[in-house]
């Protein structure tokens, strides 16, 4: 290997590439490695699944850390989840075995003894989550600067991520916070592989600092994609899974394979592992099955990891987000996914899990709905996860589009967790000194003098603050217990969850004991025998058949371009190769009831005498935004007596018979009018929709939601674009 920047990397990482017949540094390798020699600037580097960002990143840095050794940290690693911490603690260790540079991580799962190490002589690479990052910066406070007062290098993995959440408005008040211990300020290395506005990341990476940003987009080329998409109607009553079709091609598409099975929520990855265990013992075949999501216990996760990388047996794991992150799991043959994703990024991340070391990238769709009478309202003859999997795959292929991250403006549940979190560390502080240490992070721009002052008055009156005699603010009664609880580290919200044990280990968890007796947890059912309500601890054996699931689905944000491009997929006669049988069949019902109906013309389409339906083709926000206008304007004027549908897909307004036909008019001309998004939040609405909302003013509150939740520009848009139906 004669390349130059090779020969700039330190010895025993030369050695390490030698040893492990690396034939040649990937591209994503030497440009960052030129950024970070060669330059002073933070670098983001960008590039698909399994091309090597991760060493990318510390090739460069560890070879800086050998030359000029510090007395503190050297590196700070901040990964969203634990278990790639995990993953990338293994591998770290490994380069490093002939290297004086010690690797600590640490985070929830981690023995006090080795965090307690680090405190002794803070060394080398720290890697840690922002949960933990945020308990150094409390408890810690006074060894800030012994610890990280040398920090040269602050990695940031997965930073699509935490773009555009309160977790990654947490993080750049971290980092602000910590900026004050160290004298030089330490260079930002962005890793991530679907990112959609490179501006955006630099900007959000650049966050409360002065250096320029370098980006390095190394694109995997056209990789080569084997796509497949299936559909199948779900019975009213569910089949056992020896019968059921949908349960049987799942089976089929992963038997003897290393597969992993995406859902979109922790249910359906408990029931389709429950249900191909009772398949693949019908049949006799081994059980290869596994489940990995958070409430999985640590143990049982990291066997499913383990049993993906062992390659002398197959293995298929059914996940939600916690292995669409870079976890190594080792070679994957396919990936299926339940139902459409939400976003094409997470489509990008989970179709980059296969097809690693040139192999094609392979992934299964597999979508599903009840079937319906020829009764069944319109909207619910269109089979909308279909569609949607249909135009997210189309919008990656024909236009590498991938959805702009939407940064909050006034994230005040953060504001409440961030300055309570500073006079945690600091003791006491003038309200003004508060102030000026709360508002000048970065997270924080749009919030003014007064908006604090007013959060600072209210948390006074609720006794989460107390003026001492001498004007200073400490933390009050009833906040105390908010900050010394374990979970006020995380600002997103932790449901009380149960232990659930069988007689040898812990299995997870679950939020609450559920209805009944019998529950499916880690893909296999249980029954309940005891409950330690104290010790927050249900005691279970493991018996057969089919049982409840301890999780509803959750929800989550989808952009108006996914909307528009299903309209434009249920209007075209597009033929797709990746279409099986069976979702060809249903596309091509689909595509008839359209025409025939008119829904793929019209927006505002009588369907009853008094019902009407609105099909907006709008993303989740502008669908909030226009389902408040119909509730506080059109409800009096059109009567309407109930707005019902699924977000953000359909409406249905049940109306008086005599306003039917003003439905369009009503509407159209109400939502091209100037309306603030203010005028959508009633003043005596009650918004708790983050972990401390209940803690904040309600004037705050509804400015916050308007502004961050709301678009009435977007709505506005959308709107103008709608043709009326001709009586």
């Amino acid at each position: 290997m004669s390349d130059s920047t090779f020969s700039k990397l330190a010895p025993f990482i030369q050695e390490y590439i030698y040893t492990h017949n690396w034939t040649e540094l990937r591209p994503i390798q030497i440009e960052a490695c030129q950024a970070i020699f060669d330059t002073d600037a933070h670098v983001l580097l960008a590039a698909g699944t399994a091309s090597g960002k991760t060493e990318a990143a510390f090739l460069p840095i560890l070879t800086l850390m050998q030359q000029n050794p510090t007395n503190t940290i050297s590196v700070l690693y901040i990964s969203p989840i634990k278990a790639l911490i995990n993953d990338q603690f293994v591998r770290l260790n490994d380069l490093l075995k002939e290297a004086d540079i010690p690797v600590c991580y640490w985070h929830g799962d981690v023995a006090l003894s080795r965090k307690q190490m680090l405190l002794k002589n803070p060394k080398g690479v720290l890697q840690i989550t922002p949960e933990s990052l945020e308990s150094l910066l409390i408890n810690k406070y006074s060894q800030l600067n012994r610890l990280f007062g040398e920090l040269k290098f602050i990695i940031i993995d997965e930073v699509h991520a935490f773009m555009g959440s309160e977790r990654g408005g947490q993080i750049l008040c971290q980092l602000a916070r910590l900026s004050k211990f160290i004298p030089l300020p330490p260079r930002r290395i962005g890793l991530s592989a679907t990112l959609g506005d490179y501006t955006s990341a630099a900007k959000w990476l650049q966050a409360g600092t002065n250096r320029e940003v370098i980006t390095s987009d190394i694109q995997n080329g056209h990789r080569k994609l084997h796509l497949a998409v299936e559909h199948f109607y779900t019975p009213d009553k569910e089949e056992e899974s020896l019968t059921n079709p949908y349960y049987q091609h799942i089976f089929e598409r992963t038997k003897s394979r290393n597969c992993l099975i995406f859902a979109n929520n922790r249910a359906e990855t408990e029931s389709v592992i429950s249900n191909l265990r009772q398949i693949a013992a019908n049949v006799g075949f081994p059980d290869i099955y596994h489940v990995h999501h958070g409430s999985i216990s640590t143990k049982l996760r990291q066997d499913a990891e383990s049993a993906m990388r062992d390659r002398t047996s197959s293995a298929v794991t059914a996940a939600t987000v916690t292995l669409e992150l870079g976890i190594d799991i080792g070679q994957l043959e396919r990936v299926m996914q339940l139902g459409a994703p939400i976003s094409v990024s997470s489509f990008l991340q989970r179709l980059g899990r296969s097809g690693r070391r040139g192999e094609p990238s392979e992934m299964g769709f597999v979508c599903t709905e009840k079937e319906l009478s020829g009764e069944s309202a319109l909207p619910y003859q269109i089979p909308w996860q279909l569609l949607q999997a249909i135009a997210i795959i189309q919008l990656y292929l024909e236009e590498r589009w991938i959805e702009p991250i939407r940064p909050l403006q006034y994230p005040m549940s953060l504001l409440y967790h961030q300055t309570m979190s500073i006079l945690a560390a600091m003791g006491e502080l003038s309200p003004a000194a508060l102030a000026a240490q709360v508002l000048k992070l970065p997270s924080f721009t749009a919030i003014s003098t007064d908006d604090f002052r007013l959060l600072l008055n209210h948390l006074l009156e609720i006794d989460h603050l107390q003026q001492i005699e001498k004007g200073n603010l400490i933390i009050g009664v009833k906040g105390e217990k908010i900050v010394n609880s374990f979970q006020f580290y995380a600002v997103f919200t932790d449901n009380k969850e149960y232990k659930v044990r069988d007689e040898s280990m812990e299995i997870g968890s679950i939020i609450m004991p559920p209805p009944g007796n019998r529950f499916t947890l880690a893909g296999r059912n249980w029954e309940i025998f005891d409950i330690e309500p104290k010790a927050n601890t249900i005691w279970v054996k493991p018996v057969e058949g089919i049982a409840n699931i301890a999780w509803r689905g959750g929800s989550s944000n989808i952009h108006t371009k996914i909307l528009q491009k299903m309209q434009q997929v249920l209007a075209e006669d597009t033929e797709y190769s990746y279409l099986q049988s069976g979702a060809k069949k249903r596309l091509k019902t689909a595509r008839q009831l359209a025409k025939t109906t008119g829904i793929n013309q019209f927006n505002v389409l009588p369907i009853k005498s008094n019902i009407c339906c609105i099909l907006p083709w709008m993303g989740t926000v502008a669908y909030r935004t226009f389902e408040r206008l119909l509730n506080l304007y059109c409800r009096d004027t059109l009567e309407i007596k109930s707005i019902t549908g699924v977000s953000p897909y359909f409406m249905l307004l049940k109306l008086s018979k005599d306003k039917i036909d003003d439905t369009f008019n009503q509407i159209y001309s109400l939502c091209t009018q100037q309306i603030a998004p203010q005028q959508l939040v009633s003043s005596k609405e009650v918004l708790k929709l983050q972990k401390y909302d209940r803690f904040i003013p309600t004037p705050l509150l509804h400015r916050a939601f308007a502004l961050d939740y709301l678009d009435t520009k977007e709505l506005q848009t959308i709107v103008r674009s709608w043709q009326k139906k001709d009586k």
